[in-house]
């Protein structure tokens, strides 16, 4: 019986030994754990009751803070990427692409694997290579430099107010799909946003914080990018159709050009050109180059005469050239009617200018 005991006791010290992660030394005479503590194996092999109990209970403690600690340890990965970085189906470098992280985008690590990681980014799941992530603490720190909080909107529509205040006035109103960049929390009632270029502010009441870093792409989102970005182009250059000019007409034109867009591109000065050729087409316009340009409020350099001195002096090449395209039916902004320095107002932008 009590050889019976003995070996009993001699398996259970075994068994602490085992979860306490201890490492017998090859002449038993001392065990040590990770802490170097260099307590003997007797301790363990043959303790009381009580000591057997809390051995065991420690253990368990140990084991349970280590598992606690893998799952606090950061899940956030980074794109560490100039431009873009493939995401495959499986971890191998002849896989599918199924998309793309680009510069400054993250996603949640979801498991590693021979140097690879598979990742949720946005819609976008998939296996990229280490060697072009980073993880931790440096994934942490980009991410709180790249990344932004925006507010969304819990509620229908949500004034936006001039001040944290409900007596001030209103610039707008924002629907539920709308998002903001957060400028600053101002307290718990109140958060400034930017809106449309200006410091609003709106009740915390009925928005939630978000903390916002970019996305990558899955194919199916960029093909289908890329077919609107080409249905959009076409629209905006399919030809308006050629409108009958004078070259005294066209030099009048590429004198306006010079004033208003001298210094853009080719594309920049032919945008402006087209606006001009868009209106002479416009039921709602003089149906002249000339009617257009001297339209009362309309362009400024025309009416204060800098259209006149540059048509009097000489019009570059580079502005007759786009005025020619643009008589002859040529336009890269579609039928758009106006133009004024990009900033903040929705349009197509090219170089300094945003027409619509």
């Amino acid at each position: 019986m009590r050889d019976l005991k003995g070996r009993l006791l001699w398996c259970i010290g075994l068994l602490v030994i085992s979860l306490a992660g201890i490492t017998v030394q090859a002449d038993g005479n001392t065990a040590t754990g990770e802490e170097g503590n260099g307590v003997g194996v007797a301790y363990y092999v043959n303790p009381s009751d009580t000591q057997l109990h809390s051995h065991i209970g420690q253990a368990k403690k140990d084991r349970q803070k280590k598992e606690e600690e893998k799952k606090e340890a950061s899940t956030l990965v980074m794109a560490n990427v100039n431009n873009t970085l493939n995401v495959r189906a499986e971890a191998d470098e002849t896989s599918e692409k199924v998309g793309y992280l680009y510069k400054d985008c993250g996603g949640t690590i979801l498991e590693r694997k021979d140097g690879w990681t598979k990742l949720q980014s946005g819609d976008l799941v998939g296996w990229a290579k280490d060697d072009y992530l980073i993880f931790d603490e440096e994934a942490e720190a980009l991410a709180n430099e790249v990344g932004n909080l925006i507010v969304n909107i819990e509620t229908d529509s949500l004034r936006v107010r001039k001040s944290p205040s409900l007596d001030s006035g209103v610039y707008g109103l924002l629907k539920a799909e709308d998002e903001l960049d957060v400028i600053e929390v101002v307290d718990e009632n109140w958060i400034c946003v930017d809106y449309e270029g200006k410091d609003g502010y709106v009740s915390t009441e009925y928005v939630t914080t978000e903390f916002h870093i970019d996305s990558g792409e899955t194919m199916e989102a960029v093909k289908e990018r890329e077919k609107k970005a080409a249905e959009e182009k076409a629209k905006l250059t399919a030809m308006q159709g050629a409108v009958m000019a004078s070259q005294d007409e066209t030099r009048l034109l590429g004198a306006l050009i010079q004033c208003e867009a001298g210094n853009q591109s080719a594309e920049g000065m032919l945008a402006v050109g087209a606006v001009v050729m868009n209106r002479v087409r416009s039921s709602g316009y003089p149906n002249t180059i000339s009617g257009v340009l001297f339209a009362s409020g309309q362009f400024p350099p025309a009416l204060n005469g800098n259209v006149a001195k540059v048509y009097e002096k000489g019009v570059k090449q580079s502005c007759l050239d786009a005025a020619a395209r643009a008589i002859a039916g040529e336009t890269n902004v579609g039928t758009a009617t106006h133009f004024k320095r990009a900033g903040n107002h929705d349009g197509v932008v090219i170089g300094a200018h945003v027409f619509w």
